[in-house]
């Protein structure tokens, strides 16, 4: 059975929604009540926005957008994080996070070891600084690369990585996606700003991941000399997964088990090109099967959608749409828990149905 050693999963990571209000590009402020945030990733539910992510080792004041190459911007009215609320601010520029009023938002943000951190020396280039969350597998890093070939930083995990993101915040770039569930993994990658299939490049991941340390293969996977921040992530037994299935074509689809109720859920199809990452979660208003869908890659607004059921031990497809589910090909997902399938020998409390 799926016990874990994560009794609250809203510990680690969580969904907050709010509607802004206050005037238009001066809004009233949010307020994050977890502890240790690290990760912020928000997005517009009304409006064609981008999505705007901000972490705790760049600064709350530097944002980057999954649907766009872009460099990271130096922002005002940003967010400050907290040992244990971080605030997003005002965004008194019109940046796409707080700045409409009357505009429904969502704020999904894990958890962090509540600080920049510091250099790890882990692998042949030293990080600039490491934040990392052994307990919830979830570790930032910001590198700038050098040399050619086969490098390696560490990621502080102490475990080896299923899936780690990566966006160079210094020079035009695609956002690069590592999943371990891939046939050989080591050279392939997902793009998360686009809806291309999973790109074959030889060893662009260098050596690969190790409980140390990430590989990468510089003037492959990117520029040395130039900025770069990674999101690594290590599955945690009743409160994260990440892996593949196949779609059926069938309205019937394929039931995903993950071991817990999710909370968050983003997909895509990686066998083939033209469909977008779906991001779901348990706390926009929406039912099984009309959960609200939202796509990393665009910045359009939510989208009603009757595809897929959140069940206590996973994720239930309703659909033959091709983002989800075309007979014989791949996609990936990750995922992370609203509550734990079984309650915790500790004392936590079990799922229960949406």
């Amino acid at each position: 059975m799926a016990y874990s050693t994560i009794i609250k999963p809203s510990d680690y990571f969580n969904t907050k929604t709010y509607t802004q209000s206050g005037s238009n590009n001066n809004g009233n402020t949010q307020t994050l009540t977890m502890d240790n945030v690290g990760w912020v990733w928000i997005k517009n539910r009304d409006y064609t926005n981008g999505h705007c992510l901000f972490d705790i080792v760049r600064g709350g004041d530097k944002l980057l957008a999954s649907n766009g190459t872009a460099v990271q911007e130096t922002i005002g009215g940003g967010l400050t994080f907290g040992s244990s609320d971080t605030t997003i601010g005002a965004d008194t520029g019109g940046y796409g996070f707080n700045n409409r009023v009357g505009d429904d938002y969502v704020a999904w943000h894990w958890r962090t070891s509540g600080s920049q951190g510091s250099s790890n020396t882990d692998g042949t280039i030293n990080t600039t600084y490491t934040s990392a969350n052994t307990t919830s597998g979830f570790s930032i890093s910001t590198v700038t690369l050098s040399g050619s070939g086969n490098q390696t930083f560490g990621h502080g995990l102490g475990v080896t990585p299923s899936l780690v993101i990566f966006k160079c915040t210094s020079h035009a770039e695609s956002w690069k996606v590592y999943n371990s569930s891939l046939s050989s993994p080591e050279s392939k990658y997902l793009q998360l700003d686009l809806s291309d299939a999973a790109g074959n490049a030889s060893n662009i991941w260098g050596a690969g991941m190790t409980s140390s340390t990430v590989g990468v293969n510089v003037g492959v996977l990117g520029t040395a000399g130039q900025d770069y921040v990674a999101y690594v992530f290590a599955p945690i037994k009743g409160f994260s997964k990440f892996g593949v299935y196949d779609g059926n074509g069938s309205a019937d689809g394929s039931f995903i088990y993950t071991g817990f109720k999710p909370g968050w859920i983003m997909l895509k199809q990686s066998s083939h090109a033209g469909n977008d990452w779906w991001m779901f979660d348990s706390k926009r208003l929406g039912y099984n099967p009309d959960n609200y869908l939202l796509r990393a890659n665009i910045s359009n607004a939510e989208l009603t959608n009757d595809d897929i059921d959140l069940v206590s031990g996973g994720f239930k497809i309703r659909s033959t749409d091709g983002g989800i589910n075309t007979s014989a090909n791949q996609y990936f997902y990750m995922a992370f828990a609203e509550s734990p399938l079984v309650a915790n020998v500790d004392g936590g409390l079990p799922t229960t149905a949406r």
